[in-house]
């Protein structure tokens, strides 16, 4: 459940979560020039869709969320990324709630900077092995770092809500494991075909003269 509905969280956790994505969206903005809108909303479709794959565990499902891989590639303008994202998720079916918008976009776009982090410290060098490394541990780290942010902003609406924070740590524990893979092959195909996409410099070819 990456989605808190509307009606759930309390007024002090709603309001920081107001904040923190208005911060990180003027942030992303200010970054996000010419080059970067194609980047930025081909990856925003990608999160969008990835929402509608779901998996069953146990009583309830998960979905995938793909914030490590658009953390990957985007930086900061992940925030304004995933937030319309979510917004069209949220107005077209219903996936959690337009009140709730600020606190679902910075538990999903904060761990997507950590991310980013992540792989410009590991990822940015000559090894592509230590590349694809690095991206596996972002796909797995978005998840679990949004499924910690998720359960953390439960536990701090209520005690109410304490066993749905734990069940929303347990259920997302496999999805961590596949992003985990699909972000290793994502940028395993993108360091071959389009390095700049990440970030990174195209492969010099090689002078026979």
């Amino acid at each position: 459940m990456a989605h808190i509905p509307d009606g759930v969280l309390s007024a002090p956790v709603l309001a920081t979560g107001v904040a923190v994505t208005l911060a990180g969206c003027a942030i992303g903005l200010r970054a996000l020039d010419h080059e970067k809108i194609p980047r930025t909303a081909m990856l925003s479709s990608v999160f969008f869709v990835a929402s509608l794959v779901h998996f069953p565990v146990g009583p309830s499902s998960v979905h995938l969320i793909l914030n490590g891989l658009v953390g990957v590639a985007l930086g900061w303008t992940a925030f304004p990324a995933i937030v319309v994202a979510l917004l069209l998720q949220a107005v077209l079916f219903g996936f959690g709630g337009l009140v709730v918008l600020g606190v679902n976009a910075m538990n999903m776009a904060v761990p997507a900077l950590l991310c980013y982090a992540l792989f410009a410290a590991i990822g940015r060098r000559d090894s592509r092995k230590l590349s694809i490394l690095a991206a596996a541990l972002a796909g797995g780290l978005g998840v679990i770092l949004t499924a910690l942010m998720v359960a953390g902003s439960l536990a701090l609406s209520g005690k109410e809500f304490d066993a749905a924070a734990r069940l929303t740590l347990f259920a997302h524990l496999p999805v961590m494991a596949i992003e985990s893979a699909f972000t290793a092959a994502a940028v395993s195909l993108l360091l071959r075909v389009k390095p700049e996409f990440l970030g990174m410099p195209e492969p010099q070819e090689a002078s026979y003269a």
